[in-house]
């Protein structure tokens, strides 16, 4: 008996399923591209600031801030956002002697976000600041977009467009912003869970004038405490030290900077609620 050798049908072999591409994530703000930058730096701080947020429903949240310092009169800040498909976010600051109004419009697509900002709209006199963003998503880790400032007053109007990219890879991200009123520009570096580092180039050509900046943020999980620390080519240093308290959703912030060229020195000292 010989063997017999079968064979099937070609209609009948299985065919490999086409492969899907996962679809384009969405960028984010046009606020957001230097983010991961700037969250290693010290934020400035001066005299004593208490700030409590409120989240009233998962669309409405409200913030606020009462600012003390011996640099100024103490001001009061209240920020009201409401998140949707469109986010409002309505602005008002009341200091000693002035008002300003600022509202927000963004919208995010599957790969791209759409911003408009105005500043102090003035129909009467014929006066307001115009922001626009726009951000596209050209492949997983590429993200190109611009930004649009007009502003417009009794004698005086004016334009500046600035394009932007950004570039994320598995560790670390770079972020490019060039336009007719300067360059930004930053890298991003996580070395592990604990330790993160940046640095900065700004490059203003009104006022002529460039700044370079490392800032580095480490974290204690087991202490609840981040310090962060920055040195710029001003010859300023400086260092923020958080420390959370749980089970209380409060934190603690103390901070403070130097500035070698001028021979100027401050510190703050913060409370977070919320």
């Amino acid at each position: 008996m010989g063997n017999t050798l079968g064979l099937a049908p070609m209609g009948t072999l299985p065919r490999r399923s086409p492969r899907r591409e996962e679809p384009l994530p969405n960028p984010g703000s046009f606020d957001e591209l230097h983010r991961l930058c700037k969250d290693v730096f010290p934020a400035q701080m001066e005299g004593v600031k208490l700030v409590v947020n409120k989240v009233l429903s998962s669309h409405f949240q409200v913030a606020h801030t009462i600012h003390m310092s011996a640099l100024g009169l103490p001001g009061y800040h209240l920020h009201a956002a409401y998140a949707g498909d469109w986010q409002l976010s309505p602005t008002e600051t009341q200091q000693a002697k002035f008002l300003t109004w600022q509202f927000d419009g963004e919208y995010r697509g599957d790969d791209y976000t759409a911003t408009l900002t105005l500043g102090n709209p003035d129909l009467i006199g014929e006066s307001v600041i115009m922001v626009a963003h726009f951000l596209q998503s050209l492949t997983h880790r590429l993200v190109l977009g611009g930004e649009l400032v007009y502003h417009r007053r009794p004698g005086e109007e004016g334009a500046i467009l600035t394009l932007a990219g950004k570039y994320s890879a598995v560790h670390w991200v770079a972020t490019l912003n060039v336009g007719s009123g300067g360059a930004h520009a930053s890298y991003y570096h996580k070395a592990n869970e604990q330790v993160q580092v940046g640095v900065e180039f700004e490059a203003n050509t009104r006022l002529q004038d460039t700044t370079f900046s490392f800032g580095y943020h480490l974290t204690l999980p087991q202490a609840n405490m981040v310090f962060r620390g920055l040195v710029d080519s001003n010859w300023c240093v400086g260092a923020v030290l958080e420390k959370k308290m749980p089970p209380l959703p409060v934190t603690l912030a103390l901070g403070a900077f130097l500035n070698h060229w001028r021979n100027r020195f401050h510190c703050g000292f913060s409370i977070t609620v919320g």
